[in-house]
């Protein structure tokens, strides 16, 4: 049965994409069209489409008579995303929190608790995941639709940026977790919605530092 051409360029596509996010593929990865394709059974051209579609997303870079690379962190483009995402998940976790079940908050400690527990021995994808789960049960209940809609978007684009921030920065998981455990007990105290949202938007704003600070040294 011959596979549609529509079909092996997602292949090729969800195939990148998944190495790329999982670290297999680090940033200046030189992607290889010709092996990718042997690799998947198909003919160069849908790895070459699927290579362009990760262009348009940012994930890769193609440089004439060069070729296809994995790209690297984008410091401006990350910062604007991240200063954005912690405004508008510092909201929605603020406006959220009175509403937060006494089984949400004990399933936010522990998410924090399984992310402690990974310190020494960190995975950082493991992390992030954990992380993310964190943020949304305590996002969840805010009654504003449009306002959950804006974090759910945040948090895709720092996704397609970079995977785990906590590959480039991972004495920043520490700090984090103890972050949590602050807001957490905000929250359980009944701390008012904009110290809460302060809190939270701080949280996310340290993180950010800590990742232009990694990328500034390097540079």
């Amino acid at each position: 049965m011959t596979i549609p051409t529509a079909s092996k360029v997602d292949l090729a596509h969800d195939l990148i994409r998944r190495r790329i996010r999982d670290g297999a593929y680090t940033p200046g990865y030189r992607l290889v069209l010709g092996t990718l394709a042997k690799e998947l059974g198909v003919s160069t051209v849908p790895v070459r489409e699927a290579v362009r579609r990760l262009e348009a997303e940012g994930l890769v870079e193609v440089v004439r008579n060069v070729g296809a690379t994995v790209r690297g962190l984008d410091p401006v483009e990350y910062r604007w995303t991240v200063e954005t995402l912690a405004v508008v998940e510092g909201a929605a976790t603020g406006m959220a929190a009175c509403r937060l079940s006494d089984a949400a908050l004990a399933e936010a400690r522990r998410l924090n608790d399984a992310m402690r527990d990974g310190l020494d021995d960190l995975d950082p994808l493991r992390h992030s995941r954990l992380n993310q789960q964190f943020h949304r049960v305590l996002t969840d209940p805010c009654p504003n639709p449009h306002l959950l809609d804006l974090v759910e978007r945040g948090w895709t684009r720092v996704s397609a940026l970079r995977s785990s921030v906590f590959s480039f920065v991972p004495e920043r998981a520490a700090e984090a977790v103890r972050e949590h455990d602050a807001i957490l007990d905000l929250i359980a105290r009944g701390a008012p919605a904009a110290e809460i949202d302060a809190a939270t938007r701080a949280h996310r704003e340290a993180t950010l530092h800590a990742v232009l600070q990694h990328t500034n040294g390097e540079a």
